[in-house]
């Protein structure tokens, strides 16, 4: 099968690190950039914009689908990056807990203290999404 559409392991499955949380953030200033632009351009223009949707497939609470293979033991219960091109420039991350499902977890800072990798923050959501 065609890799692009059938992605391995390798692929798949990548811890959400502060490198990760960096990329996300410069997607979403480029996001804002090129609407400022278009919104420019188009002020007299009615163009519309191809709008993203979440996946129906790796919605919250569901199972991960098997096309995405078996998650590695060291990553269940570790946040990963999204899957989904549609959080891409959204600040979240997904957790998969041993029973394949999906928990989807926002990357801002919880109760203005508790970064995404703040101790016990991680902890808190390896409480949350045991099985």
């Amino acid at each position: 099968m065609d890799p692009l559409f059938w992605p391995s392991e390798a692929n798949s499955f990548r811890r959400f690190t502060p490198e990760s949380l960096a990329a996300i953030n410069e997607r979403i200033a480029n996001k804002k950039k090129e609407q400022a632009k278009v919104k420019g351009k188009n002020k007299d223009q009615g163009v519309e914009e191809q709008k993203l949707t979440p996946q129906l497939d790796l919605k919250i609470c569901k199972k991960l689908p098997s096309l995405y293979g078996d998650i590695p033991a060291d990553l269940v219960g570790e946040p990963l990056e999204d899957f989904d091109p549609y959080y891409s420039d959204h600040k979240t991350f997904m957790v998969v807990n041993k029973r394949r499902t999906i928990f989807r977890f926002s990357a801002t800072p919880a109760l203005f203290i508790f970064g995404p990798f703040n101790p016990v923050r991680k902890t808190a959501i390896k409480i949350l999404v045991h099985s």
